[in-house]
């Protein structure tokens, strides 16, 4: 998520390239993602070549927003 509210967007391969993760660990992060309306995923094809193209919705961004402001509230309690 961090990734995507950063960028407009974000392709598979950048996105295992950056997280470490495996194709199948990050598929299933994509698709849980998905289903809780954070991402919409776009399938298509640059040439001959399978693309998978990730962006945040509004949803995402309020969702990233509050988790880390939920954070920085609990790292200032001493």
């Amino acid at each position: 998520m961090s990734i995507l509210a950063g960028a407009d967007e974000a392709d598979f391969t950048f996105l295992k390239k950056q997280t470490g993760a495996t194709s199948g660990n990050l598929s299933v992060q994509i698709d849980k993602l998905t289903s809780a309306g954070y991402i919409t995923v776009e399938k298509g094809f640059k040439g001959k070549i399978p693309r998978t193209t990730c962006r945040i919705t509004e949803a995402g961004q309020d969702a990233f927003r509050a988790y880390v402001e939920a954070l920085r509230e609990y790292l200032s309690v001493k």
